[in-house]
């Protein structure tokens, strides 16, 4: 077998490198995922790290290489937000100058956090492909060292010092799925990994937008595909790392696709069960057992959940599709007639059938309804989907039927 451009000791060595200055993060069993999954789940919480992503690992480990002309010089990062923190924290921590280039789609609260840190941020490029452009210039022009979010053996080498805790921690484990985007978290993982415990299995899992890695494992070239927004931005990448790719082929057993809704429901799952707020690209391990529960049932198996960096407008909005999704929120319309005590007796028939009306809107310029009547819009909050259906029920009963 051709030899790997990083290996076991390269990730003891990180581990020795980044252990004063790194959370070393819990792995805990979810009894109640486990019995949701059909399969023993044990969660990584890297959401729990100082900048909340595994980032800081193999940006840690990349500085600490660095000598000292290089370190007085400064480096040049760019990412989409975690990579970023990471390196602008450790960075700050070591008193080296860092320029952080973010595509201008970033959330805010990732730029915002990048600066805090002491880092100079340049807003350029539409995607991590122009980012990545725009960084490596500023590296020419001003005699930076370019840090990459993952294909770089040194940052490969950091991230795979997760894999070391996560097997020291629940030794029993026999699979670990792993979010993909380019690849540096998966490769430095199964690094360790499989050096640890060889007849291992280690799915990677990629969202379905931006399915790259899984297109290089298959030996597929990239689909040409137009920009997409997607909720897990931290994988959103358009083109897999050269030494990334070589390792997933050498020790990934596949890279499964997950979709955005499926993305969302194990985003608000985790929430809502284990009271944790994680980010999208950290919800694609557990969206993946959850879409293909043959491949891992009865199996022991870890989940790395890789960051907590979620814009809080982007949570509220997904919270409130999740439970649309469910039937927990209703939105109704029903024809009343235009006149004193209509709304009042709608909103008792809700009221008497337990529901809770979120909010009332009023249109009266229906054309294709008399002019003495109007159409109600409700939202409605339900305990779950059948109580949503006995909400219904009492609205047509009572002569109010909703659209």
């Amino acid at each position: 077998m051709t030899a790997l451009p990083v290996t076991f000791p390269d990730v003891q060595a990180a581990a020795r490198a980044i252990a004063d200055a790194i959370v070393r993060t819990p792995t805990r069993h979810s009894r109640t995922l486990s019995g949701i999954a059909g399969c023993e789940v044990w969660l990584k919480f890297e959401n729990r790290q100082f900048t909340a992503s595994f980032k800081e690992r193999g940006a840690l480990n990349f500085l600490l290489t660095l000598d000292e002309k290089s370190r007085a010089r400064g480096v040049v990062a760019m990412s989409a937000g975690n990579h970023a923190q990471g390196v602008a924290y450790h960075a700050g921590r070591l008193c080296v100058p860092a320029v952080i280039v973010m595509p201008v789609f970033t959330p805010f609260n990732k730029v915002k956090h990048t600066r805090d840190f002491g880092a100079e941020v340049v807003l350029q490029g539409a995607d991590l492909t122009e980012a990545n452009d725009a960084a490596r210039a500023l590296a020419g022009e001003r005699g930076l060292t370019f840090i990459h979010p993952y294909d770089d053996a040194k940052v490969i080498a950091g991230q795979g010092t997760i894999g070391l805790e996560m097997l020291e921690d629940v030794p029993e484990l026999d699979t670990l799925v792993v979010p993909v985007g380019g690849g540096g978290l998966i490769s430095g993982i199964a690094v360790a990994a499989k050096a640890l415990k060889p007849d291992i299995r280690i799915f990677g899992a990629q969202t379905e937008l931006y399915p790259v890695m899984a297109e290089a494992l298959h030996g597929r070239p990239p689909a040409a595909k137009p920009r997409t927004q997607t909720i897990a931005d931290g994988i959103a990448v358009k083109q897999p790392g050269t030494l990334t790719t070589a390792i997933t082929r050498a020790l990934v057993t596949d890279v499964l696709l997950v979709s955005e809704p499926q993305i969302e429901h194990a985003l608000a799952m985790i929430l809502e069960i284990e009271k944790t707020v994680i980010e999208g690209a950290a919800a694609a391990g557990f969206a993946a057992v959850l879409a293909n529960p043959g491949l891992f049932r009865g199996r022991k198996v870890g989940i790395v959940m890789s960051g907590g960096n979620i814009d809080m407008r982007l949570l509220s909005n997904l919270i409130l599709r999740e439970l649309t999704r469910e039937g927990r929120i209703l939105t109704l319309e029903v024809a009343i007639a235009d006149s004193p005590g209509s709304l009042a007796r709608v909103a008792s028939l809700v009221g008497d059938a337990g529901g809770n009306i979120l909010e009332v809107s009023h249109n009266r310029m229906m054309t294709g309804i008399s002019a003495r009547s109007a159409t109600l819009g409700l939202v409605v909050e339900a305990r779950d989907s059948q109580h949503g259906e006995e909400i219904r029920q009492k609205l047509q009963t009572g002569g109010f039927p909703p659209v």
